[in-house]
């Protein structure tokens, strides 16, 4: 019986090795930046017609203790838009809110000023990185992430709201929408409604004040599966994609319909 356990524990290790070494597609290339002396990595994918024609950019932030390798393989945003470059990051160590107090994980900063600001230098360097290397469609930056990374993406439009088109968080919330002015941006949130780590009932005060900032409708229509467009008298429409059950975990069914948004989306 021992035997056969540590055979066991062995083909699970192998498995899980073979995993990790997945190499990433081509056209998907590593990214080393050093913003205020440190060295921060991801990766990026560029069209090859991103240095002769204006490409969106879509940022993508991995969860809390998640990776920009993960975060790569589940969005896969060069498969679902391919003619926009897309950048992966990875986060730093850094307290969770909900789990990790300790920071023994890597995530994003929480809010303005947190950290140093550390991540919102990451975002603007790779902004000027992008624009040094490709033609950047400057009207049509986007970002998305999830949990902690959706978090994330909600502080960026709270502080570069002149610098993206929309956004798309998943599982997340921003507790500055309630008395942070937000500039009225197209935004796709994502959630599910037995979320035992991100409330949905917090999720949906963000939700309800999102809806708020971008005057929209009260009342929906169907836009996709499990998605609820709430269009908006001055252009910034909202969609809901709530999964009844849906729990914390990433929907797999979420990439090729934040591309379907983000394709719909262009800043004046």
């Amino acid at each position: 019986m021992i035997r056969h356990f540590c055979l066991l524990l062995s083909l699970l290790a192998v498995v899980a090795t073979c995993q990790a070494q997945v190499p990433l597609p081509a056209g998907v290339q590593k990214l080393d930046l050093s913003v205020d002396g440190i060295t921060r990595s991801g990766f990026v994918y560029a069209p090859s017609t991103a240095k002769e024609t204006p490409a969106p950019v879509i940022f993508v932030w991995h969860g809390h203790g998640g990776t920009a390798q993960n975060a790569a393989r589940s969005f896969a945003m060069y498969q679902h838009m391919p003619e926009a470059i897309s950048v992966y990051l990875q986060g730093l160590n850094t307290p969770g809110q909900l789990t990790d107090p300790e920071g023994r994980k890597p995530g994003w900063q929480h809010a303005a000023g947190a950290q140093e600001d550390r991540d919102l230098k990451l975002f603007d360097a790779t902004i000027a990185y992008l624009k040094e290397h490709y033609k950047v469609d400057t009207k049509r930056i986007f970002s998305t992430g999830h949990s902690n990374g959706g978090g994330f993406t909600y502080l960026l439009w709270q502080t570069r709201p002149d610098v993206l088109c929309a956004v798309a968080p998943s599982a997340a919330l921003s507790t500055r929408l309630k008395d942070t002015p937000f500039k009225p941006k197209p935004c796709m949130h994502l959630s599910g409604t037995a979320d035992p780590l991100v409330k949905y009932a917090w999720q949906e005060l963000a939700m309800t004040k999102v809806k708020e900032i971008n005057q929209c409708t009260p009342e929906g229509t169907p836009w996709a599966k499990d998605c609820t467009l709430y269009p908006s008298k001055i252009g910034a429409p909202f969609i809901a994609f709530i999964q009844q059950g849906g729990t914390h975990k990433f929907p797999a069914e979420a990439p090729p319909l934040i591309a379907k948004f983000f394709k719909e989306q262009a800043a004046e």
